[in-house]
């Protein structure tokens, strides 16, 4: 036994000789400080790594067997579920895996929203997190459509349309995302080299340089306190515990739970009733009939409610392309946060009644344009979902406003706890 230790000290010490292995191993987890009052909120971070971890894995096991051609995809699909040893495993948890991905990244956004992890000097780590929300957003997109089923091929017909009502450049633009006059083969060959391989480097890409960024300057914490400006005479912060081994050993318990949840949907209900895996999709897609409802999948919904909120009589304009602009709008205007708070603290802790009702109406409105989004347009829901987009966008044009009017508490010198 005592052989094989030193074998394998000598190999990280060769290896450390010619490659910085226990600097990093030191600035990004042994060394590296995290505030010790993390709570529930903070393990949505460690978690999305996790799902990375299984989409990617996943990902390449069906790409071993899957086909790339409108005439034989929906088959190669049908083929992995049934003849291909554990393909219908592999799939499901590639497409739970999706929706999870979706979760647990609102829920690591809704905690920044919470605690102020936009605020500075956390900015561009914000920033960063937006580009792989995006990224997961294009990734979702162009996967969707690799199963060529009904709702596949047509929700993909209707979202690539959208970008028709841009003006001068709107058909050229369609055109080139389609690579043809309708959703074909190529699109299908085009979507798919997307998804398999550029979107997942440019996720991994940015999830590193946003985990770099984040131990540059430090994690938050649910007080909003910097814990690098209450040092002892070690130098190392008082409010700080090395992230390894007391988060990792946290972590890996909230990672055990998380697996046990997904695990549970993935056996009893990898469907989740038509959310995760729409009815349609299980029908080979045909140009020639088109299905009673179009709705994108769970994570679209809010996003497309504002699009569909935007008629012509509502905002004034063609319908069509302020909806388009608005449902734009509607993600981008994350990435101005940092700059939209005025408020002197971070944490809703500290945060006055004002910002806590703002973001709990952001909340309900955006839930609520999420279910609209799945179901049919009628008169009535369209006023409604055009009154959640006002009181979703108005979150952040007023929040130069009211983050400067809250009462806000006096923030204490060290972490509470």
């Amino acid at each position: 036994m005592n052989m094989i230790t030193k074998g394998l000290v000598g190999l990280r010490d060769w290896v450390d000789d010619r490659f910085p292995l226990m600097q990093l191993w030191n600035d990004h987890m042994g060394q590296y400080y995290a505030p010790k009052n993390f709570n529930f909120w903070y393990y949505f971070g460690v978690l999305s790594l996790v799902v990375l971890v299984i989409q990617l894995v996943t990902g390449i096991w069906l790409v071993m067997n899957y086909k790339p051609d409108a005439n034989l995809a929906f088959g190669s699909v049908e083929y992995i579920m049934r003849d291909v040893s554990w393909g219908w495993l592999i799939r499901y948890l590639h497409s739970t895996g999706a929706s999870a991905f979706f979760v647990v990244v609102y829920l690591h956004m809704f905690r920044g929203l919470l605690y102020g992890s936009y605020k500075k000097p956390r900015e561009l780590i914000w920033i960063l997190g937006m580009f792989i929300y995006l990224s997961l957003m294009a990734e979702a997109f162009f996967g969707y459509l690799l199963p060529w089923g009904q709702m596949s091929y047509w929700g993909a017909q209707v979202i690539i349309s959208l970008f028709g009502a841009i003006p001068w450049v709107g058909d050229t633009l369609s055109l080139w995302i389609r690579g043809d006059y309708v959703v074909s083969d190529i699109t299908l060959n085009r979507f798919f080299s997307f998804h398999v391989i550029a979107l997942p480097f440019a996720i991994v890409g940015l999830v590193v340089l946003h985990i770099i960024a984040l131990h540059e300057v430090g994690s938050n914490n649910p007080d909003g306190v910097e814990i690098k400006k209450n040092k002892g005479p070690d130098g190392k912060p008082l409010d700080g515990i090395p992230f390894h081994p007391y988060y990792t050993v946290k972590d890996s318990v909230g990672v055990i739970v998380f697996l046990i949840l997904f695990a549970a949907v993935v056996f009893f209900a990898p469907e989740m009733g038509g959310y995760f895996l729409e009815h349609n999709n299980f029908v080979p897609a045909d140009p020639l009939k088109t299905p009673e409802h179009i709705a994108p999948v769970w994570f679209f919904p809010p996003f497309y409610s504002v699009l569909r909120a935007n008629t012509g009589d509502f905002f004034g304009g063609p319908g069509k392309l302020c909806g388009v602009i608005f449902m734009g709008l509607a993600t981008m205007l994350f990435f101005a946060l940092p700059w939209l708070d005025r408020s002197p603290v971070k944490s809703i802790r500290y945060r006055g009644t004002l910002y806590k009702s703002a973001l709990t109406i952001f909340v309900v409105s955006f839930l609520i344009l999420g279910y609209l989004g799945l179901l049919p347009p009628t008169p009535g829901r369209t006023a409604v979902a055009q009154v959640c987009t006002i009181l979703y966008f108005l979150f952040f044009f007023l929040m130069p406003i009211y983050t400067k009017l809250d009462k806000t508490k006096p923030v204490p010198e060290r972490v509470t706890g």
